[in-house]
């Protein structure tokens, strides 16, 4: 550390506070204010949850497009997709068309909820010609196994009457028929990767209904109910497309989105953290740099499963960079982090405030706890 030339940034967004772009160009002002002959490498970063789209379509020089679709419970919703600078790479957010966050608490139901508006998505995406696609299923108010995805991309999903399921994971039972015959044909043109760090099963005990159900307004019965859909739903999957999906790990993600992506979008199913560093070019960026800065809101125990932080470490390790994280808070259990590459954890807060406050104070707070940090550095180097 005794010549720090150059500084890769790869935070995570400090949710509700700043994006992972706004908060790269605090830290290299905090930076620069020390020393302006530093340079600054900006990767925007996420995990595969909120803010992926945001980061890849800052980290290439893209555009984030919004688009008015079918939220979970019907009524429309404004979501969005990225589309990277090279016009090559879609990436979208299931949770921001089909996510619990639309439905209030009182109104959550995941009998009727579905992913229609995420097919919405994925079709937009489609029309810009794109080679790729990034999914990121976190958050999701449904529990549907992707029915609604599919409807909405041209699959038929018919009752022995020959009549198409209406939406929610309720209706699953009536499945008689899967018809793929008016799929969107450029589903097969695109390879489609799905940012998931989940790996229950479809069905059963740890699937997607029983575990997960509950958050979603499920009551136990109702979780019941819902797995002997998703189980009924495979069965007709195993039959009619040839695919055992019940028990594959990931199956159950998003309600069983992951299980409707894998089987009929050909969805390959990574890490999100991955993910992102892929797209990004993150790998790239490290070898050039002397050192790298990550963070995010909230740095703790649960950080090392899979969350930014660990993964720009893991990154940077193999290349024997030195690694600073940095949170709006860090709570308990983070000295395993030090032992996975992270060098060092700083909070950006410079005293007590309530929560609103340090929101509101983030890039303030983030550009002085990085020329702090610098000024640290720079004592190390003797000035």
């Amino acid at each position: 550390m005794n010549d720090v030339k150059v500084i890769v940034l790869a935070p995570d967004s400090f949710k509700e506070s700043m994006t992972a772009k706004q908060a790269c160009a605090a830290m290299e002002r905090g930076i620069r204010r020390v020393n302006p002959e530093v340079r600054c490498i900006h990767v925007p970063m996420a995990d595969g949850g909120e803010g992926t789209a945001q980061s890849i379509v800052d980290a290439t020089g893209g555009t984030l497009v919004p688009l008015a679709v079918k939220g979970p419970l019907g009524s429309a919703v404004r979501a969005y997709y990225g589309i990277s600078g090279d016009g090559k790479t879609g990436v979208l957010e299931m949770a921001s068309a089909s996510g619990i966050g639309l439905v209030a608490a009182s109104e959550r139901n995941p009998l009727l909820a579905t992913t229609y508006g995420t097919g919405e998505l994925i079709r937009a995406t489609l029309d810009h010609g794109i080679d790729n696609l990034l999914i990121g299923i976190g958050g999701s108010a449904t529990n549907d196994g992707g029915a609604g995805m599919l409807q909405a991309l041209g699959g038929k999903l018919l009752d022995e009457n020959g009549l198409p399921l209406g939406p929610g994971g309720g209706e699953l039972h009536k499945l008689a028929r899967i018809d793929l015959s008016e799929l969107d044909p450029r589903i097969g043109k695109v390879k489609i990767r799905v940012a998931c760090d989940v790996t229950n099963p479809l069905c059963g005990p740890e699937g997607a209904s029983r575990v997960f159900g509950p958050q979603k307004g499920a009551t136990p019965e109702t979780a019941a109910i819902l797995d002997a859909n998703l189980r009924h739903y495979a069965e007709v999957i195993r039959r009619d497309i040839g695919r055992d999906i019940a028990d594959v790990p990931g199956a159950g993600a998003a309600g069983g989105l992951g299980a409707g992506l894998m089987v009929f979008l050909n969805g390959r199913l990574e890490p999100g953290m991955e993910l992102v560093a892929r797209i990004t070019g993150l790998e790239a960026k490290v070898k050039q740099a002397d050192m790298v800065w990550t963070g995010e809101g909230s740095i703790d125990a649960q950080t090392r499963f899979g969350k930014t932080p660990i993964g720009v470490a893991k990154v940077a390790g193999k290349h024997q960079k030195p690694v600073v994280a940095f949170a709006g808070r860090i709570g308990e259990g983070i000295d395993d982090l030090y032992e996975q590459g992270i060098g060092a954890v700083f909070g950006i807060l410079p005293g007590a405030c309530d929560l609103q406050e340090a929101l509101r104070q983030g890039e303030a707070n983030m550009e002085r706890a990085a020329e702090n940090v610098m000024r640290l550095l720079m004592l190390r180097k003797g000035k």
